[in-house]
Order: structure tokens, then C-alpha cells, then sequence
């Protein structure tokens, strides 16, 4: 089991920055991808970063790209996210470990493990 709860949420005007922060426990060992994915109201939730532990450069989605980036320290992913538009509000959640027969991709149905999520709300 891998556990993971992310932080740092909130309200912010358009053109400001938040930072997310995913804290993992548990077996940290078996994560082998991990994901960031927002969900906006009435929206199907997106994958936007995603990043192979093996080393391979993060996937960027084209809404992101420029903007947001993905570091880690120890057991924490953290989501930085610059130059925030009203369209980037949503509900963003962390994620981890590829399902087995899955690729390490931008789906939800890839991962088995999920934060409880954290809402960002940009306002313009």
C-alpha cells in the first residue's frame, strides 16, 4: 500500500503561483510513476504531469507545458505552478504506481494509488 495526501491548495489571482506538495508513505519502494491530474467541475480529470521513476523525461501536458513543473524532495512530489489562468481551477490530485499492464501515461485508469485531492481556485 502506498499512501498519499497533498497540500498547499487554495485561492489565487490569475497570473499568481501555488505550490502542491504530495506526501508519500508507505511502500514508497513500489512506486515506479507517479502523476499529477486535476479535475474541474463537471470535467473528466486530466492527466497533466507524469513522470517514469525510471528516469525518463516528465510528460507535460500542452494546458501545462511552460508553466507548471514537477520536483521532488525525499518522500515529497512537489507541483509548482506558475502564471495560473481561471481555467487551471480544479480539484488536483496526486497519483502513483503504474497498474500492472499500463503504461506509465496521462490516464487515470494507469494508477492505482490517489491523494484525496486539493482544490486550486484562480480567479481572474
Amino acid at each position: 500500500q502506498v499512501q498519499l495526501v497533498e497540500s498547499g491548495g487554495g485561492s489565487v489571482q490569475a497570473g499568481g503561483s501555488l505550490r502542491l506538495s504530495c506526501t508519500t508513505s508507505g511502500y514508497t519502494y513500489s512506486i515506479n510513476c507517479m502523476g499529477w491530474f486535476r479535475q474541474g467541475s463537471g470535467k473528466e480529470r486530466e492527466g497533466i504531469i507524469v513522470v517514469y521513476t525510471g528516469g525518463s523525461a516528465p510528460y507535460y501536458a500542452d494546458s501545462v507545458k511552460g508553466r507548471f513543473t514537477i520536483s521532488q524532495d525525499k518522500n515529497t512530489v512537489y507541483l509548482q505552478m506558475n502564471s495560473l489562468k481561471p481555467e487551471d481551477t480544479a480539484i488536483y490530485y496526486c497519483a502513483a504506481v503504474r497498474r500492472g499492464g499500463y503504461s506509465c501515461g496521462p490516464a487515470a485508469a494507469n494508477f492505482i494509488y490517489w491523494g484525496q485531492g486539493t482544490q486550486v481556485t484562480v480567479s481572474s
